[in-house]
């Protein structure tokens, strides 16, 4: 039953029984607003937590990665080697963050 279709039940529940039970119509629809929007933040959550838990493995290794190759870059190319380096692991991680 959609948000709209219980709004209107309970509206109508309310012109039945009259205005005594008000709180209570009011506190049961909120209820199954709040219950809704807590399922779909936990949705939400989860989702997040598994885009970061698979992302933090790959940036550890290309910076674990990034050490021997800024000594070989270094040793052969010098500094230029060295910068180039430190730029293909910050564009890898931005890739990886992106998607």
């Amino acid at each position: 039953m959609s948000e709209r279709e219980e709004l209107d039940a309970h509206v109508a529940a309310r012109r039945e029984l009259g205005p005594e039970y008000e709180p209570e119509l009011v506190d049961s629809f909120l209820e199954r607003i709040e219950g809704k929007l807590d399922q779909r933040h936990r949705g939400k959550a989860a989702r997040r937590d598994k885009e970061h838990h698979a992302i933090t493995p790959l940036v550890l290794g290309s910076l674990g990665l990034a050490i021997p190759l800024m000594a070989i870059a270094g040793s052969t190319a010098g500094p230029f080697g060295v910068a180039m380096v430190c730029i293909a692991i910050v564009l890898v991680n931005l890739f990886v963050a992106r998607r």
